[in-house]
């Protein structure tokens, strides 16, 4: 509290001066990514400070209302397990259940406002800057603007978590935008649609008069036609096959994107039985702008979106205008007593204020910016691609690895685009096109490697949220709330370990960072053993062993034939990695060798009698340390000599 005091405080009396506090990491965006970035590095005991421009942390999940959780892998782990977790007792202590959207009860929602509220709880000794931006960068501080004036914050270490990778061409890194790589001539090419979505709720005892505009907007009667395509007083039941049969009714729209009402009495779940029970939900479904509207008679908006201000701010205007008809379609076409949530949000965007005045309670309470699907990404050393993703997610199908060594989450979503899909808009220069659609979608869960995080040569910068150094086929797949938080959490690790050990991010050892994800709880390798369940004492060790080939397990995983989509069903689900088995002193002296190749310094265990998970975490962890050697009363020598007469006594194969 007192920092945060302080921060305050800070801004009003430093305003317009040329000199102010420093702190080892400043995060520019406080939504998933940068989040989890600043509560991670912050428990390292780095101090961190978030530029936010909203009044809310968690960006597409809170302050722009997706809400409902995208992620086909179920994986929850790290600061993604813990914030699902706290979402649970939250509502649980109201008697609510949170899988309430998707037309499925195992699914993951929460109120905007409750994301928000859960995020400054975990964000803990880290700084909050709300209503701020980071407009300008120089090699050992940054520039913001804050209501009060421009003030100057002195940094090591800067993330780039933003909506939009705003601070990218601040840092000089060369960065794509769309299908352009930048600085250098931007294509005449189209990125994925946005959308200004809402949360609304039942009014049963009438809607508010202040929450009901009296006449449509101007534009409305296009936007009746678009929505008409998608929901009617009179449309179809979901049944739960898909694709979805159009239009459906107000009951099957709200139970797709439903969310926990904390103000209602009863309780539903996304089970089809609790649908017409529904009292809140997100408006994110026939309402992508331009969608169906098209630009120019083009999918998709234009890559200088990103670009251009002015043109920026045209467009986020108009998916604005395109959300406020529906609300007007609901009262007036499907004569339903639904509106905004007076509940959430409260401050009048920017793009409201010149509307009716019967419209600006209703703006008041939409979200303050658009969910944004694209933004600018960096170049790295190594880009991530569709193709990768795919061949890594078939991982231990046909008993085969494909791993990431450098691997710092496990994301599972689709290849999924808004729009922007034709082959002219594709990167075709990293070797993609609109049949990789298909082609590429991943088998599965597949991992993130650490270095889509870091720009090829730009110094004390990296990238989080969707700003990652990957195509545009892959950000479809890694730009949903749940794997943002995940790879936005390495970020923290990384820029944390980075100050920590007075090293570039490119020159820190992946496995310095997988150490710390690891004791933090995060899953990391595809590979699963039945012998070495997630909450293992070695199951993080095991993990970084296996990704890193240190030391062969019994039995790898036989996965089944299967989708993103489809799971499928029989094979080998769970591997074998022998972990109470003892470790033979040839298995040994490959893993030690294996250790001492990659960490570069000599490495010793204590013990004669070693099982083999005994013998992966002590080598895994002193690989990791950070310090330079490591101390032990038995020399590596001595101990696998011992080991070799045990296995002579007891007959073992060396």
């Amino acid at each position: 509290m007192y920092r945060k005091i302080f921060v305050m405080m800070f801004c009003l009396f430093a305003a317009g001066s040329a000199f102010g506090e420093s702190w080892d990491i400043v995060i520019a965006g406080g939504g998933m990514g940068g989040t989890a970035a600043a509560v991670q590095a912050s428990r390292m005991g780095a101090s961190v400070l978030v530029v936010e421009p909203t009044n809310m942390l968690g960006g597409q999940a809170t302050a722009a209302g997706v809400a409902t959780m995208d992620d086909m892998s179920r994986i929850e782990s790290g600061l993604y397990a813990e914030f699902i977790d706290r979402v649970k007792a939250h509502y649980n202590s109201l008697g609510k259940s949170i899988g309430t959207c998707y037309w499925k009860p195992h699914s993951k929602a929460f109120e905007p406002s409750v994301g928000h509220k859960i995020l400054a709880e975990m964000a803990g000794s880290a700084d909050i800057l709300y209503h701020a931006e980071v407009v300008a960068v120089s090699p050992d501080s940054v520039t913001i603007t804050t209501p009060e004036g421009t003030i100057t914050a002195g940094c090591k270490m800067l993330i780039d978590a933003t909506e939009y990778g705003d601070v990218i061409p601040m840092t000089g890194a060369h960065y794509r935008a769309g299908n352009s790589v930048l600085p250098g001539t931007l294509n005449d090419t189209m990125i994925q649609d946005i959308t200004w979505t809402a949360t609304i709720r039942s009014y049963p005892d009438g809607i508010p008069e202040k929450l009901r505009p009296s006449s449509p907007l101007p534009g409305y009667e296009k936007a009746r036609k678009n929505y008409a395509e998608y929901v009617t007083a009179k449309g179809f039941d979901f049944k739960g096959k898909y694709p979805v049969k159009m239009p459906v009714n107000f009951v099957s729209h709200n139970a797709y994107r439903a969310v926990p009402d904390s103000f209602s009495r009863g309780n539903y779940t996304g089970a089809q039985a609790d649908w017409k029970r529904i009292t809140k939900t997100g408006v994110n479904w026939g309402n992508d702008y331009p969608g169906q509207y098209r630009w120019k008679d083009r999918w998709g908006i234009p890559s200088a979106y990103l670009e251009s201000p002015d043109l920026r701010a045209y467009i986020n205007r108009e998916a604005f205008m395109k959300t406020m008809h529906f609300i007007y379609y609901i009262q007036n076409e499907l004569k339903e007593s639904w509106s905004v949530d007076e509940n959430e949000y409260g401050d009048l965007p920017e793009y409201a204020k010149d509307l009716p005045e019967d419209w600006q309670e209703v703006a008041r309470h939409m979200p303050p910016i658009p969910y944004v699907r694209e933004s600018r990404r960096i170049v790295g050393e190594y880009t991530l691609t569709s193709r990768a993703i795919r061949k890594n997610s078939l991982s231990y199908h046909g008993n085969k690895g494909a791993e990431f060594e450098d691997a710092i989450a496990i994301g599972g979503y689709t290849l999924d685009l808004h729009g922007s899909d034709d082959d002219d808009d594709i990167e075709s220069s990293l070797g993609e096109k609109q049949a990789s659609i298909y082609s590429d979608e991943p088998a599965g869960p597949f991992q993130v490697p650490m270095r889509i995080l870091i720009p090829a040569s730009t110094d004390n910068f990296i990238a989080a949220e969707k700003n990652l150094s990957m195509s545009r086929l892959a950000s479809g797949g890694l730009r949903l709330q749940p794997i943002c938080m995940m790879t936005g959490q390495a970020a923290g690790a990384l820029a944390a370990l980075s100050v920590k050990m007075n090293l570039q991010p490119r020159d820190v050892k992946a496995f310095y960072v997988q150490r710390v994800l690891a004791d933090a709880g995060v899953r990391m390798s595809l590979c699963s053993y039945s012998d070495v369940p997630e909450r293992h004492e070695y199951f993080g060790s095991v993990q970084i062993a296996t990704m890193w080939g240190l030391l062969k397990p019994k039995t790898y995983p036989d996965l089944p034939k299967s989708t993103i989509h489809n799971p499928g069903k029989g094979g080998r689900r769970q591997g074998v990695f022998g972990v109470n088995d003892r470790i033979t002193a040839k298995d040994l002296a490959g893993l030690l060798a294996r250790a001492e190749e990659l960490s570069g310094k000599k490495i010793a265990v204590q013990g004669e009698r070693l099982t083999r998970g005994q013998a992966v975490d002590a080598v895994v962890r002193a690989m990791c340390s950070l310090s330079d050697t490591e101390s032990a009363e038995d020399s590596v020598d001595k101990v696998i000599s011992g080991l070799e007469a045990q296995d002579a006594h007891d007959g073992m194969p060396r």
